[in-house]
């Protein structure tokens, strides 16, 4: 199981707060939040891609995280250690969830590849920080939606492919 720390969560709060801040201080446009949620939304699902790569690669950057924000901490301040948090989960996925996510990550990685340097941080940025975000237990229970969400997609996905003529 993935242990996050305090100093975790605090690089993730603070790549958090350089993506959101700039897009409050600017023109609040909607549209601009998109690089930056599409990652985020990847990086909330691949938390609960358990035994995969998206779960591996979600699970790794918050082990890194942990580890350097911790270590981070402990330089700047002096303080040694930090306080492991208890993790949760947002749910799991079907068969048909799953399917819907790896075309959610083909998605994110086609706006990644047409995007500039800014977005593409900006996805980056969504990414991480929900990988690392994603295992706190109250950030998965407010994300609850999404797997039930990309679960019921991909159900209605799979009814709508199996009805039809056939013979």
């Amino acid at each position: 199981m993935i242990a996050i720390s305090l100093g975790g969560v605090a690089i993730g709060a603070a790549v958090l707060w350089a993506n959101i801040r700039p897009w409050w201080k600017g023109g609040r446009d909607p549209k601009a939040l998109i690089p930056y949620g599409s990652g985020g939304i990847l990086g909330a699902l691949s938390t609960i891609c358990v035994g995969g790569a998206l779960g591996w690669g979600a699970a790794g950057i918050a082990g890194l995280a942990s580890s350097w924000g911790t270590r981070g901490v402990s330089t700047a301040t002096g303080a040694q250690g930090s306080a492991g948090l208890p993790t949760g989960s947002m749910g799991t996925l079907t068969q048909e969830g799953a399917v819907v996510t790896v075309l959610i990550t083909v998605g994110v990685g086609l706006l990644y590849k047409t995007s500039g340097k800014q977005d593409r941080r900006r996805i980056l940025g969504g990414f991480v920080t929900l990988a690392i975000l994603g295992f706190l237990p109250g950030v998965a229970a407010s994300l609850g939606w999404l797997p039930d969400s990309v679960n019921g997609i991909g159900a209605w996905a799979k009814n709508g492919l199996s009805q039809g003529g056939g013979a």
